[in-house]
């Protein structure tokens, strides 16, 4: 079962950063009609582990024989990730908050 990450806070200073659904996870028990209990990684023990059916999904097979699917990066609720940007490329304000256009060091031109 995929889990959505709408009502879940991560540190990422933007939702559309970040992957929509997370998992798969083991269905450990369905509670009524409408709700799932999912077995969460350890280092998601802050979040609730009962999700409405709303906000969960069964897996979608590939319909592409011998498709290998990588693994989105790690989500981290509790702790940030920390990535090292390269430089700067450009900065403007928007609303009144300050954008930056970075290059991390990590990704390369591809």
């Amino acid at each position: 079962m995929m889990a959505c990450l709408k009502n879940i806070k991560t540190p990422q200073p933007t939702k559309k950063l970040i992957e929509r659904w997370l998992g798969p996870f083991e269905v450990l028990k369905r509670i009524g009609s409408h709700s799932y209990h999912l077995k969460l990684p350890q280092q998601w023990k802050e979040v609730h582990p009962v999700f409405h059916v709303s906000l969960s999904e069964p897996v979608k097979q590939s319909i592409l024989p011998n498709q290998n699917q990588f693994p989105p990066p790690p989500v981290s609720v509790e702790e940030q990730e920390e990535w090292e940007v390269a430089q700067v490329l450009d900065s403007k304000l928007k609303r009144g908050k300050l954008w930056y256009l970075v290059e991390w060091k990590e990704f390369g031109e591809d």
